[in-house]
């Protein structure tokens, strides 16, 4: 079995051996938003293959039997990068320690990929509203950079809720930097429209996206037609609270949860990390 060098819990060197069937990763950028939110994105195995909105399980190389929690891979699938969006828990099992990682430091990473929040387990449609709040963001950082959304569908709307402004810069960095992306910037012009709101700061748009949808501020703040089955397609990520919330709204529309298995008109995905 293969060790490598990695830091315990007292902060002196130890040898830890790799589980099998894990990959061992490089970290190649780290980028801290706030005290609760940072990205990071490690080397790619050759071998590792996945589709966009899908999650892996990660970890760290600090313990004989580490932990592995589930993370939506932010990047693409055409990336030659692993891309992850994560919160920092300071009490968490992995996240305690995620949050210190550094450029060259090692994370290690089960081999298969899954998850329900794939454009495979959508029915064709005309929008494609995708519902986060925090690191919910992620699957959706992947989808927006995919051909193969803009391909399916002639609008995207993402919506993301924060408690705090400083929360959102994640996605509005990701919306930004679409139109000069090399690979897909010529299909997102006009296409990718962003809903941000804030929960506890003060901000231009205020509230739970439930709220906002239900008291029909959503719509009119866009200028944009009631969500209908029909024609719309939803995906959901976020909290445990929000995708109860939005999953009953959606299913109260007429809405009807897809899986690859049978496609339909919204998917949910329920990993999230602590």
């Amino acid at each position: 079995m293969n060790t490598i060098p990695a830091l315990n819990d007292a902060g002196a060197k130890a040898q830890f051996p790799i589980p099998a069937n894990v990959f061992a990763e490089t970290v190649v950028s780290v980028k801290h938003f706030t005290d609760r939110l940072f990205a990071f994105r490690i080397t790619r195995p050759q071998s590792f293959r996945f589709r966009s909105g899908e999650f892996v399980m990660i970890g760290l190389p600090n313990a004989e039997k580490p932990v592995f929690r589930a993370y939506s891979v932010a990047s693409p699938a055409w990336d030659d990068e692993l891309e992850f969006f994560s919160i920092k828990v300071p009490d968490g099992p992995l996240t305690s320690h995620l949050q210190k990682i550094q450029v060259g430091d090692t994370v290690i990473m089960r081999q298969k990929p899954t998850g329900t929040l794939v454009l495979d387990a959508l029915t064709p449609g005309k929008r494609l509203f995708m519902i986060s709040t925090g690191t919910g963001i992620a699957p959706f950082a992947s989808l927006l950079r995919d051909p193969d959304t803009y391909e399916k569908f002639e609008q995207v709307y993402l919506t993301h809720t924060c408690r705090d402004i400083a929360e959102l810069t994640y996605g509005q960095e990701l919306v930004s930097a679409l139109k000069n992306d090399p690979l897909i910037g010529e299909l997102t012009g006009g296409r990718v429209t962003l809903y941000n709101s804030t929960t506890r700061e003060a901000s231009a748009c205020m509230g739970r996206i439930t709220a906002l949808i239900g008291s029909g501020k959503f719509y009119s703040d866009l200028g944009i037609e009631p969500l209908d089955p029909q024609t719309d397609r939803v995906m959901i990520c976020g909290s445990m609270h929000m995708l109860k919330d939005v999953k009953e709204m959606a299913e109260g529309l007429g809405f009807v949860e897809g899986s690859l298995s049978q496609p339909d008109s919204f998917v949910v995905e329920r990993a999230f990390v602590g």
